[in-house]
């Protein structure tokens, strides 16, 4: 156990590449559970795209039936509940690939299998789970997650939703509203969080939902929305609505606790499900560009278009090779705890919670990269990809939701160096040691030796090793400067999140190259090799950015000028890529391939 990489420690320890998890690495199991998933996206959800732009709320519900009946909705639940009790790998596999056709399904899907679900499997009674998760693992049911309030929203614990308990001491009285619920229109299971008295922190309660016998609740009309069509948004509204005391989650005060280990996973399967949106995306534009013709030739061809198609594509890359290396993190943890004798539920809380931080720069990273990938396929279309008869446009507008759900990126960002900064605190993390060397190496003399670069790889981890020290020496001054105050200073946390950021996808996409190229040889894998590179560029480049903001924000004079000297020190290439030429490379074998194929 203790030999296992703790969240937020990448910052300060070295990962070899072999101890990385790589889309490579799927087993045949997990590789006949993609394709199966794979068919059935391309059979009932992307050959009906245009229901889905329809606002066909009753088609989402019908598919969502079709995937219970498959097992799709059961990979996480054990198999005493009815579930198939798969790894968590496959948990991440699946959402990832039955989220690519469209935001409205991946929506439904993600809010019943994560947060409509989960919080009864890993903090229900037995006799809860029994009750319950059988049905939701089938699609007998299905569920939602009523947390937000009018004005409980970031600040998840503010809500208002009361939980008055009976004379007879046997049901509370619920009555509240809330806003912005996934699958409200056809839940039959609501997890409701509301106050008790004058608690401090929420509680939560499983509530069932009979539309023939309400109870108490009613529902708003469906929200009219940018993109996500058909998935189903309404408010919920209580009203004196009875729920037995044994339908309490948890403990009395324990649903902020639930709440928040919740987004936990659900922040990692968002950064899954929109992995192969990016890759049809993709797809999409490279067929596109391969047809379309202007002055006699594929636009394929010109340099413009390749660019943009080499971006996309390393972005994705990225993206799914730092989504799977913390997917393995997080499954390594869970089985290091199970085995110590730990429930599954208990190594499941424990595992994900430990990789927090990393869920969060998940979160932010790829669904930023999602909208940037939908942006670039519009413009790849041109005026076509503005049409609502090309798939681009609902690609585009579904992607907007996934910087704001699952707590929005300024959160994240914000919550992701807040986090790094307790578990140093708590002594989890080592970050004083490593940021006073840093701060020593800075007073001494620069060494002007020369690196050995012989090595596959050896200078971009020079770099990004280097990239650390830039963000251990604006942390770690910031810290020092602030202390317990810095959570006040967001615009500094915001740019120090985004230097953690990108250290965490540069390395986890050099990692999984680097063993790419030494199971299948460098020169096989040339395009992979231009990718890492590609991506690394553009997070030096951010760092820099983010560095000199981040620095400018509270250093003055000497200490400003000598920060600014090592900032430059810590991102200087001893030999600078030919960006032009690593694109080239990429948007050659994707548009020889007409798609995504890496």
């Amino acid at each position: 156990m203790e030999d296992i990489t703790r969240g937020g420690q990448f910052l300060v320890k070295e990962t070899k590449c072999e101890t990385v998890f790589t889309p490579e690495d799927f087993t045949e199991d997990q590789i006949m559970m993609r394709d199966s998933v794979k068919e059935f996206v391309d059979k009932e959800l992307w050959a009906h795209k245009d229901k889905f732009e329809q606002k066909d709320y009753a088609y989402t519900e019908e598919c969502m039936k079709k995937a219970g009946e498959l097992g799709f909705l059961s990979i996480a639940v054990p198999e005493e509940y009815g579930g198939l009790g798969m790894g968590f790998t496959n948990t991440v596999l699946v959402c990832d690939y039955i989220s690519g056709a469209t935001g409205s399904f991946s929506t439904a899907f993600g809010a019943h299998t994560g947060i409509g679900t989960l919080p009864i499997t890993l903090y229900g009674t037995e006799e809860q789970k029994q009750k319950y998760i059988p049905k939701l693992a089938s699609g007998e049911w299905f569920g939602s997650y009523c947390l937000t309030e009018p004005d409980a929203g970031s600040d998840a614990n503010s809500g208002k939703t009361r939980a008055e308990l009976s004379a007879d001491g046997k049901s509370y009285k619920i009555n509240g509203q809330k806003m912005w619920i996934s699958n409200a229109g056809f839940c039959r299971l609501m997890i409701v969080f509301a106050r008790i008295e004058h608690d401090k922190n929420i509680t939560g309660f499983i509530v069932e939902y009979d539309p023939a016998n309400p109870n108490g609740i009613t529902l708003g009309e469906e929200e009219h929305k940018l993109g996500i069509r058909s998935s189903s948004t309404r408010q919920v509204f209580f009203s004196d609505t009875v729920v037995p005391v044994e339908n309490m989650l948890a403990g009395r005060g324990e649903g902020f606790k639930i709440a928040m280990n919740a987004l936990n996973v659900g922040r990692i399967k968002l950064a899954a499900a929109c992995l192969d949106a990016q890759r049809r995306t993709i797809s999409g534009a490279v067929k596109y560009a391969n047809e379309r013709l202007q002055f006699n030739t594929p636009i394929a061809n010109f340099g413009a278009i390749r660019s943009k198609i080499a971006e996309m594509s390393a972005s994705c890359y990225a993206g799914e090779s730092a989504t799977y290396r913390a997917t393995g993190s997080i499954e390594e943890r869970i089985n290091a705890r199970e085995a110590e004798g730990n429930s599954h539920q208990e190594a499941e809380l424990k595992g994900v919670e430990e990789f927090a931080i990393e869920c969060s720069i998940l979160k932010v990273a790829v669904s930023e990269d999602i909208q940037n990938c939908t942006d670039e396929g519009i413009q790849v279309f041109g005026g076509m990809g503005f049409s609502e008869d090309t798939p681009m446009e609902a690609a585009w507008r579904d992607a907007r939701i996934a910087r704001i759900y699952e707590g929005t990126n300024e959160i994240n960002r914000m919550l992701s160096v807040g986090m790094l900064i307790k578990k140093a605190m708590k002594g989890h993390v080592d970050l004083l040691g490593p940021a006073m060397k840093v701060a020593e190496e800075l007073m001494g003399i620069p060494s002007f030796d020369m690196p050995d670069h012989s090595e596959l790889f050896a200078e971009e981890k020079e770099m990004i090793r280097k990239l650390k020290k830039a963000f251990l020496m604006v942390a770690g001054s910031a810290v020092q400067k602030y202390g317990p105050d810095l959570e006040a200073h967001q615009q500094l946390l915001l740019a120090a999140a985004d230097m953690l950021i990108e250290i965490y996808m540069a390395e986890s996409t050099v990692l999984r190259t680097e063993k790419l190229a030494k199971s299948k040889g460098a020169e096989n894998v040339k395009e992979q090799i231009a990718m890492a590179q590609l991506y690394l560029y553009h997070a030096v480049d951010i760092i820099t950015q983010k560095g000199k903001e981040g620095i400018a924000s509270f250093a003055e004079g000497d200490e400003q000028r000598m920060m600014l000297m090592g900032l430059r020190r810590f991102t200087k290439y001893t030999n600078m890529p030919n960006v032009a030429a690593l694109r080239e490379t990429i948007a050659a074998k994707v548009v020889a391939e007409n798609t995504y194929c890496f």
